[in-house]
């Protein structure tokens, strides 16, 4: 494993994040998927946060993040509120209840699409417990520790 193939694997691992998460019912959105994930992870690490941070954090234009907080707003997901010490930012949080949408994407399995990859569907569980290895070592935290 190189550099190459670690980036290609975050993407595939990406794309099958995507094809995980339930999509029927939200209508047609600029804001691609992958976007949203990154803005609301942002958002999750960095509560209270304005479009700005967010934008400068993700390497997003301002017009992408102020795109998907709305999308995330739209699904519960955040909340907005003035921000006292200047009335022209607006700061984003997580929202303290979960919503359906939100419930749903939490809860949506992933065994479907990994099986429809496997050219081994019967390592189905192996591959789920190496994954979780992955991500239990190398999840959202540690891009801060690369300065990403």
């Amino acid at each position: 494993m190189n550099g190459m193939d670690l980036a290609l694997l975050g993407r595939t691992l990406m794309k099958l994040g995507e094809a995980a998460i339930p999509t029927e019912g939200i209508g047609v959105h600029g804001t691609s998927t992958q976007s949203v994930i990154i803005v609301a992870a942002d958002i999750k690490a960095h509560p209270g946060t304005p479009v700005k941070d967010i934008a400068t954090r993700t390497g997003f234009p301002q017009s992408k993040v102020s795109a998907c907080v709305a999308r995330l707003r739209e699904a519960g997901a955040v909340e907005t509120r003035t921000d006292p010490a200047d009335r022209r930012r607006t700061l984003i949080a997580p929202s303290p209840a979960v919503s359906p949408r939100v419930a749903e994407v939490r809860s949506a399995d992933i065994d479907g699409v990994l099986v429809r990859v496997l050219e081994d569907p019967a390592r189905l569980e192996e591959v789920k417990a190496a994954l979780g290895v992955i991500a239990e070592h190398l999840g959202p935290s540690a891009l801060t520790r690369i300065g990403g």
